[in-house]
Order: C-alpha cells, then structure tokens, then sequence
C-alpha cells in the first residue's frame, strides 16, 4: 500500500490509525479527519475490499464526508471513519467486534462511532462493551438515537422533495419518476415515503429477492442494478455504495435530479461539474444524508450529559436539510460553480480550512 499521505484523497487527515489484532483477526483503519468542532464521529463500516488500497481510500474519502456532513448540519462534532476489512467470507465475530471496541476506546474520545454498511445495532452494543465512545444504540420509545437508517431516509426524502420543488417548480412528488439504486435500510426507507406520496418508483438492488418483495409492496418497476443509471426518469436516487458517478457513469443518466443517500456519490471532484454542465441538479450527498448521524450525535451527546433526549427535536434538525439545500443550490446558480463545489467551500469554512 502507498503511504496514505501521497493518496489523492489524503487531505490533511489530522490521525489515520491501522489496527490488527491478530487473536481475533480484526484488520481496521480508524480515520480522523478533523476534530475542529469537537470529537471526529462517523460510523464503522464492514466491507471485503478486494485491495487494501481501497479500504484506505474509503476511510480517507468517507471521513473527510463526516467533517463535511457535521460541519453543515450545524453538530458540535469533527469527522471521522473506520473500515474493518472483511474477508472473502465476511466472517464477524464477537472477538472482533471487542477488539475493535478497545481500539475505539484506546483514542480517549477522539473518536465517537456509529452503525454503517455491514454493521448493526447489535454490532454496536457489542462495541460498547469495550468503550462508551459509541452512539446508535438500543434507546427507549420517543428518545434520539437508535438505529440511523430512518432518520437518514427521512432527510434524504424531504431533500427529493426540495429539489423536485426547486427544478422542476413542482409542491409534491406525486407522479414523479424515481429511480432507486439501493433499497436497503436507507433506500427502502426512502421508496416507501416516496410512495406513500404517490411517486412513480422503478428499484434496483443486488439484494434480488428482497428488491423485488419490496416491488411488489409499493407497486413499482424492478430492473437489473446494472440497468439503473439508464432508466428515463426524474429523479436518480443512488443510495448505495458511493463513487458510481464517475463519467461512465454520468453520461448514462437520464435525469433532471440526482439526490440520494450513498456517500461520496462523485468519483472524483470534477464529477459535479460534469452533472451541472449536463443540466442536472445535484444534492451534494453529506447534505442530503445527514439524518443519520443528526440522530446519533444527540444520543450520544445526551447520553454524554445524562439528558433526556426528545425525538422531536432530531426531527425539528433534520427539517432543516432541504432549507441547507436551496442555498446551495441558489449560490451555485448565482456564481457558476457547481453545488458540490458550492457545499465544499461551505463546509471548509465551518472547519477552519476556508
């Protein structure tokens, strides 16, 4: 692997921490972007990469989204990620998941963690044994926190929603045309508030059993994943893995609007410009997406300070993304630059990097 500082996703990462523990065989990189507004926090995802180079490129690429997403969403909190490199099998074991708890623990609070692809809330409270630096667990009825998946879908639907206001002039999504790559927790999340208000829903999953029950569910078209970017539609909605708008990629959509809830949607930074120069109207994804980590940072927060944590007021936050939005949007009109430049330039400004 090529020393991370010479990657071009390496962007003055303030900690980049490799982890083995070779009893458990746990291989993890807990990235630390910036800790400017306070402790870098950002979910732990189990994935089988297929080189080590990738892994690195995820956490590096994923946690400097974190710093982005936190900043925006206006949390007290840096940003930061770790990747557990599964193998072919991805085998998890409790052996692992308590060695990667005490990794967690051994960066004194530097570093707050959280469910991502691969791990769950269980997963969570088994980190949790080993260290209190966790966020996303069991909580009661009517309190924040908990699993981050419908709080993430609920941003990412009212942000649709802003941005089918904003370009096609249109109040509701009723009869608009979306197409979905990715129904899992989030996206099937997602379709289903979609459809309750009568959108018009064409899915695609790699999970092929479980996209075409949830077809069947809400009444909508099933495609192959491969066939997804070309589906003539409104609005593309990627809520899978990130990256899939490289210029492959871009050049096969046929759509107005692209605003989903995987994370670094845009293979490299000169994608966003590619979809501005197409016409197409791009949610910048850790605006979009912040539900999620809304929701773990006031359970953790609250659980930190022995509060009471009122659902409510995740929910009052979140109805704040399509807001965050439109003035991306509106500044990207009125200077030229394309949205995601727009929200980066944003964002390095809230943390101290502008």
């Amino acid at each position: 692997m090529n020393a991370f500082w010479t990657q071009p996703d390496f962007d003055d990462h303030e900690v980049v921490h490799f982890v083995h523990d070779d009893k458990s065989g746990l291989t993890a990189i807990i990235a630390l972007h910036s800790t400017h507004l306070g402790p870098a926090a950002g979910g732990t995802r189990f994935w089988h990469y297929a080189e080590p180079g990738a892994a690195m490129r995820d956490a590096l690429r994923l946690s400097r989204g974190m710093s982005y997403k936190n900043a925006m969403a206006g949390l007290p909190m840096g940003g930061g990620k770790a990747v557990i490199l599964a193998g072919e099998d991805r085998r998890k074991t409790p052996e692992m998941l308590a060695a990667f708890g005490k990794a967690v623990d051994g960066l004194g609070g530097k570093y707050v963690t959280a469910e991502d692809v691969g791990i769950t809330v269980a997963d969570m409270v088994a980190v949790h044994q080993q260290t209190e630096f966790v966020s996303g667990l069991p909580v009661e009825e009517g309190e924040a926190g908990g699993n981050p998946g419908p709080f993430t879908a609920l941003g990412i639907y009212l942000g649709i929603k802003a941005a089918v206001k904003h370009k096609l002039g249109r109040d509701t999504v009723e009869g608009v045309h979306v197409a979905m790559q990715g129904v899992g927790s989030v996206g099937g999340g997602v379709a289903r508030l979609l459809a309750k208000d009568g959108a018009k829903l064409t899915l695609a999953d790699i999970a092929a059993d479980e996209v075409q029950a949830l077809g069947q569910e809400l009444g909508a078209d099933v495609v192959a994943p491969d066939a997804i970017m070309s589906v003539a539609c409104d609005v593309f909605s990627p809520n899978a893995l990130g990256a899939t708008l490289d210029e492959a990629g871009i050049a096969r959509l046929d759509c107005s609007i692209v605003a989903g809830g995987a994370n670094n949607q845009l293979a490299r930074p000169e994608n966003g410009a590619m979809l501005a120069e197409r016409g197409i109207l791009y949610a910048p994804d850790y605006v979009i997406n912040a539900g999620g980590i809304i929701s773990v940072t006031m359970e953790y927060l609250c659980r930190r300070d022995d509060a009471p944590c009122d659902i409510n007021e995740v929910r009052k936050r979140i109805a704040l993304i399509p807001e965050r939005l439109s003035k991306i949007w509106q500044d990207s009109e009125a200077t030229g630059s394309s949205p995601d430049r727009v929200a980066d330039a944003m964002a390095q400004k809230l943390i101290g990097r502008g």
